[in-house]
């Protein structure tokens, strides 16, 4: 069935329908990771946007047992070729069924690397995809512009508290759209982790005398969090050990006084290259995010620059002054990416331990 992708420029792409047959608004975002497509369409950070796979081939393996969450909250997927016949040992269904599956509406057939330079030229826009075939664009380009993605922090946390036992220190992780392998990270190092929802109050948090909070990856405007940012706020004097992720080091920020805003077409693969500032290492990351958060007028008396993005010198990690607190914008858990920065996790267990 033919489909089309509408950008809220007046540009249109005509390609194949892929997955759930319906028509869906969406912020149009790309990501660049070769391998690990499948992460990727379950990484809950996506909710609220389209996802253009630059990869030309993607499915080739199918459906593993490497989701991130319990299900996908990408609105639509975008690929230049959908694999119809996966191969893999451990494939369990191909990623055609799964698109179904999870009621996700896609478009293949088009040119990602034509689609991926428009946003890379005009920065991230809005889309739609649909399979009718649009005569007069005005009837539905003003629709596709007012789209936003919203308060998707609530769609995508835990409803309830979990548990993963351990007999090492007492983790909480503030889930804001948190990545499986966040918790798994610090459970294979020992950890005693319980999830909290993201509107979990300080307070509870604090009754329930962790050794150490985590705040994890999410999807969003940072800005869109202001009674979770209330609550960082109060986790941030309690003096205990904290290590923010993504979603979670921006709202650290703006938490205390600092300011984020969106970059022109985001971060988003398993390939930026991050300095740490101090030792001078390079480590390659994984990386999903649309924002990030402003250093110009960075108070040292706050906080101070921990790693900065070397493509583009983005603020990646920020150190907090007089406080057991440090931030990475990227994904230190990688899956899929790189491992080069999972030290970053043994470095939270050394400051619950005292020895950092």
């Amino acid at each position: 069935m033919k489909a089309f992708l509408i950008l809220e420029d007046g540009t249109v792409f005509t390609g194949v329908s892929i997955g759930a047959n319906r028509e869906v608004i969406s912020e149009v975002v790309f990501n660049t990771s070769m391998t690990g497509y499948l992460e990727v369409l379950t990484d809950p950070s996506y909710a609220g946007q389209a996802v253009t796979m630059t990869y030309p081939l993607i499915g080739n393996y199918g459906i593993t047992d490497d989701a991130e969450s319990d299900r996908s909250y990408v609105s639509a997927y975008i690929v230049r070729e959908l694999s119809r016949i996966p191969s893999n040992f451990r494939c369990k269904g191909s990623i055609q069924d799964f698109l179904i599956e999870q009621d996700i509406p896609g478009i293949a057939g088009i040119d990602t690397r034509a689609l991926t330079r428009i946003l890379r030229d005009k920065g991230t826009m809005n889309g739609m995809i649909t399979t009718t075939e649009y005569k007069d664009l005005s009837e539905v380009l003003p629709k596709i512009k007012a789209y936003q993605v919203g308060d998707v922090v609530t769609k995508v946390t835990c409803k309830e508290k979990k548990h993963l036992p351990g007999e090492g220190k007492r983790v909480a992780l503030l889930d804001l759209g948190a990545k499986r392998n966040i918790a798994k990270s610090l459970n294979d190092r020992g950890c005693d982790v319980t999830i909290f929802p993201a509107h979990t109050t300080a307070q509870e948090i604090l009754d329930f005398q962790p050794e150490g909070i985590m705040l994890s990856n999410g999807p969003g405007d940072p800005k869109d969090c202001g009674d979770i940012i209330s609550e960082v706020k109060k986790l941030y004097e309690s003096d205990l050990p904290i290590f923010a992720i993504c979603l979670g080091h921006q709202l650290m920020a703006l938490a205390n006084g600092l300011d984020t805003h969106k970059l022109k077409y985001g971060h988003r693969g398993g390939n930026h290259p991050v300095k740490d500032l101090e030792t001078g290492r390079v480590y390659i990351s994984s990386q999903n995010h649309g924002y990030v958060v402003d250093t110009d007028t960075l108070d040292p008396k706050v906080a101070t620059p921990a790693f900065v993005n070397v493509n583009d010198g983005t603020n990646e990690g920020l150190k907090y002054t007089g406080k057991n607190i440090f931030t990475v914008q990227f994904h230190p858990e990688a899956c899929p990416g790189p491992q080069d920065s999972g030290y970053l996790f043994d470095r939270f267990i050394n400051m619950m331990e005292g020895a950092e």
